[in-house]
């Protein structure tokens, strides 16, 4: 079943990367910022939420913890996957609410299953 998903990610390669595979398996992108500021405000203005919000810990202006935090407030039911090479974050990324961590560097393979498995 298609998805609409939100990405937020620094670095651009990346994004497109995600956005690519994740639109070749039928997957809707609604949405991408590079920081974290802008990934919240960008998802406070969508009409309609986004299945699953795909984080990066590190990022500009606000980080992958700081945009979780502010996204669940907005929407407590968010779907977040938070993706970060800092496994250290990954207890702090669960306990405020993010329902996957995925250690980077992983496959695009491995985030394609686990976003059809929701």
């Amino acid at each position: 079943m298609a998805k609409k998903i939100f990405i937020a990610d620094d670095e651009v390669d990346i994004m497109e990367m995600y956005a690519e595979a994740l639109r070749d398996e039928g997957h809707e992108i609604v949405g991408m910022a590079l920081n974290g500021e802008e990934a919240v405000r960008q998802f406070a203005a969508l009409r309609e939420r986004p299945d699953v919000v795909l984080l990066d810990h590190r990022m500009p202006v606000k980080t992958g913890l700081e945009a979780a935090r502010e996204i669940l407030a907005l929407d407590p039911a968010a779907y977040i996957i938070f993706a970060s090479a800092d496994s250290s974050v990954e207890d702090e990324a669960r306990a405020i609410g993010a329902a996957a961590f995925k250690k980077k560097p992983f496959s695009v393979h491995c985030l394609v299953e686990r976003i059809g498995r929701i």
